[in-house]
């Protein structure tokens, strides 16, 4: 069913041959898609008709009239000429194609949000070339955040026709970092161009480009331009995937903020991978080149002040913004208590007897263990505070925090109350390993419902952490110390005795958990870690 330009309706079934031919058009300016973030919505022919204005509907009718009489239809849907005032297909997409400009039909695409938190990326490598065709499932790019490294795979084929966002550069999500065609042939029309500041921006109609002389079949040489102090620097050039330089992303971002060029680095990581504390140990002036590039050297004390100025990136801002708001919103109060470790520390040398060197259990392992089951005894502890409700989480994912240089990360481990203590021991070397050298996967460093913070390395017996939204709780451990208590043994003529004792302090959110409640958490927390037999109940 349709409608003629004068407002008519044409009844009666479409036509085969208009209906191929509308289907070809469609499908010729459908949205490329690389991923679910940034795939363009699909729009049916009928919904089509009902957007469509002006020369559009005109164009559609006549087609039809055409197929009525036996005619060729294809001429009647070529593209009409639309002013710059006259509506537009900008609402039909939902990003950014540009149906009416100069250039061949595109798709200008932004960086992709991997996962629900992701506000920033960094580009670490192109996997393609300009003027490559791809497939779906074809990795096109690795976005580096602070925490991980993720491949951004294509999800339909496609062919590149720029490459926007030079490798290194730290963007925004949605902020354009590529321009993809259908036909490879139209790759060369966008040799020169320059991509809007947001891809909303790249999708709304160009206004009629001035008359000028047809653009030849291969770009022309850059033409003569003002003084450069006017005029804005090229984006550097793509680096090649055999270029690639691998270094993991807190290194990447430690080298950015001191001014180092990762590439002058020598990693000693796996595959010669440029871990954090390769770059803590750099010395510049040890470097091979002794020209340096403007804008990379290490920042310099101003005046003799004694003081130096590091520029925070975008996602350390985002973590401090986080951390921030939590502290002023959420009302946190603190609980310690002083646990013995006397028969938990038995029983990890009773596991660790029939386990190899390369598989044994630590006593965080077990203290994981024990805080998730205590979470069974007290489930409030294991929820969120949601403003009109509270969420119970039937299941507790512990967040695990790791120290990575001057940072932090928080792998999660799942499920920990379901799990053996080997199977924990095991999935916390592996966070431990992929925090060190960058491999933890987005997956990995999503947010649980309860983190545990170890600072009993550093020698710290007592924390109060700040709690991560919308969690209700944060574990900080300590240091075992050697306690004198004393001997409640009677068969023993010691009044006194030695035991290892480590001091447990968790902050409570008081929405959600109230200090009666939190106490009875606690309660539970102890006895399970006294009494750890009672972990196999």
């Amino acid at each position: 069913h349709s409608t003629s330009a004068s407002g008519s309706h044409l009844a009666g079934p479409c036509p085969p041959s208009l209906f191929a031919a509308m289907a070809a058009v469609l499908r010729r300016r459908a949205v490329l898609a690389l991923s679910s973030s940034t795939r363009a919505s699909s729009c049916a022919a009928g919904g089509c008709l009902r957007a469509a204005e002006g020369p559009w509907r005109a164009r559609f009718a006549s087609a039809l009239a055409a197929a009525s009489n036996g005619t060729n239809v294809a001429q009647h849907l070529a593209a009409p000429r639309v002013p710059a005032s006259g509506p537009t297909w900008g609402g039909l997409a939902r990003r950014q194609v540009r149906l009416f400009s100069a250039l061949p039909p595109h798709e200008v695409v932004g960086l992709p949000a991997l996962s629900p938190t992701m506000e920033a990326g960094t580009i670490g490598a192109w996997k393609v070339e300009e003027g490559a065709s791809f497939s779906a499932g074809d990795v096109i790019a690795e976005i580096e955040t602070d925490k991980a490294t993720m491949d951004f795979e294509a999800q339909d084929e496609g062919v590149v026709a720029k490459l926007i966002a030079p490798v290194g550069s730290e963007i925004k999500v949605g902020a354009p970092i590529m321009v993809l065609v259908e036909d490879a042939a139209d790759a060369g029309a966008f040799a020169n161009y320059e991509a809007a500041t947001t891809v909303e921006e790249a999708a709304a109609p160009a206004p009629p480009p001035p008359a000028a002389p047809a653009a030849p079949a291969t770009p022309p040489p850059a033409p003569p331009s003002a003084p450069a102090a006017t005029t804005a620097p090229a984006a550097p050039a793509p680096v090649a995937p055999q270029d690639r330089i691998f270094a993991s992303p807190y290194a990447r971002k430690i080298a950015r903020e001191m001014g180092f060029q990762i590439s002058d680095i020598s990693g000693t990581g796996p595959r010669g991978r440029v871990v954090a504390a390769d770059v803590m140990e750099f010395e510049p002036s040890l470097a091979a080149s002794s020209d340096t590039v403007p804008g990379t050297a290490a920042p310099v004390p101003i005046a003799g002040d004694g003081f130096l100025d590091f520029p925070v990136t975008e996602q350390s801002q985002m973590v401090a913004a986080q951390l921030v708001q939590s502290k002023l919103q959420v009302p946190h109060y603190y609980l310690t208590v002083e646990i013995e470790l006397s028969a938990l520390m038995e029983l990890r040398e009773k596991l660790n007897s029939v386990l190899p060197e390369e598989e044994q259990v630590s006593v965080n392992d077990l203290l994981l263990k024990a805080s998730a089951l205590a979470m069974k005894s007290v489930p409030e502890v294991n929820s969120s505070w949601m403003d009109t409700f509270v969420r119970v989480y039937n299941r507790c994912d512990v967040n695990v925090v790791v120290g990575v240089g001057d940072s932090l990360l928080t792998p999660v481990i799942r499920d920990v109350s379901g799990k053996g203590v080997k199977s924990i021991a095991d999935e916390v070397r592996a966070a431990v390993d992929g925090a060190m050298d960058g491999s933890l996967s987005n997956e990995a460093l999503e947010l649980g419902t309860f983190t545990v913070v170890n600072l009993g390395m550093y020698g710290v017996k007592t924390a109060a952490p700040i709690i991560t939204m919308p969690q209700a709780a944060v574990l900080a451990l300590g240091a075992v110390e050697t306690r004198v208590l004393p001997n409640e043994d009677p068969e023993s003529e010691e009044i006194y005795r030695l035991a290892p004792v480590v001091s447990a302090t968790c902050s409570f959110d008081h929405r959600v958990v109230d200090g009666a409640v939190g106490a009875q958490w606690m309660g539970s927390f102890k006895k399970l870690v006294e009494s750890p037999f009672t972990m196999l109940l």
